[in-house]
């Protein structure tokens, strides 16, 4: 056995062992946390509201118009080649 080993109380092992058990059970938490069907959604969720806004908002907080406009009349177009669809089947 090494010096440092000898050295090492019984208690100074079993406290070590303690805490790595918690440090452990610390990061299974989290990821479990993490990988949780419901905090993914919300993440995705998060992420597509921050680039919409990205795409819409200029870097100091002011409504890029062209833009908005741009995705309206997309949605517009969207929603009447639905409705044109429907209506011709």
């Amino acid at each position: 056995m090494s010096e440092s080993t000898q050295s090492r109380s019984v208690q100074q092992i079993e406290a070590e062992i303690v805490a790595a058990r918690q440090r452990l059970a610390g990061t299974v938490d989290e990821l479990q946390y993490r990988t949780a069907p419901k905090e993914i959604l919300r993440r995705q969720v998060e992420a597509l509201r921050n680039r919409l806004v990205d795409a819409t908002h200029t870097p100091d907080g002011r409504l890029r118009t062209d833009r908005v406009a741009a995705l309206a009349a997309a949605a517009v177009a969207l929603v009447g080649l639905g409705v044109w669809r429907r209506t011709h089947r």
